[in-house]
């Protein structure tokens, strides 16, 4: 079984935007994803491997392989074609928050947006809030 190769780090979250969003619009979303997902998770940012941000984590065992490992609950990256939200999972309560978010499009596992005005700030709040939620129930901490 391959190990999972993204892994939270100790590189610093704010060196991170600055280094790779490559415009302002995207340095200031990134600042900004920052303090929202701080805020409404109540966890500090990690980088986790080197292009992530993450908040939080749980250990999750795959239902289809032997795969397990640790992962963020939720997180984005300011990547060049577009900002990465991890912050999904296939419920009601997210489709209900995809229906009032705005404009974005969707990866098998996260969202993609141009910048964060594109987008309604509570919708995204909604999606971030059920995603914890929702890991933190199918994942129960052993702490």
């Amino acid at each position: 079984m391959a190990e999972l190769k993204t892994k939270q780090t100790e590189a610093n979250v704010e060196s991170f935007i600055r280094d790779f969003a490559d415009t302002e619009q995207k340095r200031v979303d990134g600042f900004q994803l920052l303090e929202l997902m701080k805020e409404v998770t109540g966890f500090e940012p990690k980088m986790w491997g080197p292009t992530m941000i993450g908040f939080g984590s749980y250990h999750y065992k795959s239902d289809r392989s032997k795969q397990e490992g640790d992962w963020p609950l939720v997180g984005f990256s300011p990547r060049k074609a577009a900002i990465s939200l991890y912050a999904y999972a296939d419920t009601e309560e997210h489709a209900a928050c995809l229906s009032r978010l705005g404009k974005f499009k969707m990866g098998k596992g996260c969202i993609y947006i141009k910048r964060l005005s594109d987008v309604d700030v509570d919708a995204l709040r909604g999606l971030i809030v059920a995603t914890v939620k929702f890991l933190n129930t199918k994942y129960p901490s052993d702490e």
